[in-house]
């Protein structure tokens, strides 16, 4: 659910140009026109448990060794092995996309992986080596017994949105939507775009998990690990990590439109306006 509102969102904001772009790239893969990146958001996570996207798993995310809560801090050539890891992604799907002689297939699998990776990346615990990103610190939420990770992926999100269903993320999408063009995220939303360089996908992307990776020290982990592991997170917990997941899901649709703008703009030619500056 939280892909598919990173996704609306930037629904929300890609120029007409770039809507046109992504829809003849998706094509029928994407089969609702209202939904068309939204649709496709989730697939990366089904795609690397097949047998021919098993590659794809070490794309999900880079592992910080870094040592929250007391210090945090994403480095590329320390924290992305040969195999590659969230940041070389963007990188290299960003390329693959630019790339006039990229077979229409992979320009597919190129979108859609751009789609998911740049949701992926402004979760923190997919820029943080500890316990296997959080996987391995078992928590509580809601008297149900689960993973750091994963209530920072879908428990958390799906509480505050109301529900884990496409309308949900749309509802939600649209919310945010709101902070960002009149609301309380409307004087942050150019800063979160500014620094975007298709040119240099690959800081661009660094720039993203080092955002995201410094709320591991300041919110995710913070309490410290026996609090985490003692404490239903349903309560405090929650109340607090809140503000920074939803703020972290509106940044990654903004950005995730930009990006997908600049790409369209770069493969077309020309510039068009663009309504989050």
């Amino acid at each position: 659910m939280g892909h598919e509102t990173v996704a609306y969102i930037a629904q929300n904001f890609v120029s007409p140009g770039t809507a046109a772009f992504c829809k003849e790239i998706l094509g029928s893969t994407s089969n609702n026109s209202a939904s068309y990146l939204a649709s496709v958001a989730p697939w990366a996570d089904s795609y690397r448990y097949t047998e021919g996207g098993e590659f794809s798993s070490v794309f999900h995310y880079i592992d910080a060794n870094d040592d929250p809560p007391v210090s945090c801090g994403v480095e590329f050539e320390r924290d992305c092995p040969s195999e590659g890891c969230i940041v070389s992604a963007i990188q290299n799907y960003t390329n693959l996309l630019l790339d006039a002689g990229t077979s229409d297939e992979l320009q597919l699998d190129a979108l859609r992986f751009i789609i998911h990776f740049t949701g992926d990346i402004h979760q923190p615990l997919h820029d943080e080596a500890l316990a296997v990103g959080g996987n391995d610190i078992t928590v509580t939420f809601n008297g149900s017994v689960e993973n750091l990770h994963h209530i920072w992926d879908n428990n958390m999100p799906e509480a505050h949105a109301g529900g884990s269903s496409l309308s949900t993320a749309h509802a939600w999408a649209t919310r945010l939507t709101k902070k960002i063009r009149t609301g309380a995220y409307r004087h942050k939303a150019a800063e979160w775009v500014k620094d975007l360089d298709i040119s240099d996908p690959r800081e661009t992307a660094m720039g993203w998990a080092r955002d995201a990776n410094a709320y591991v020290c300041s919110t995710v982990i913070e309490p410290g690990l026996e609090y985490l592991e003692t404490t239903d997170l349903a309560g405090e917990y929650f109340q607090s990590a809140r503000p920074v997941f939803e703020e972290l899901i509106a940044r990654a649709g903004l950005r995730l439109a930009a990006w997908l703008d600049l790409i369209a703009e770069a493969v077309n030619g020309k510039s068009e306006c663009r309504s989050y500056l």
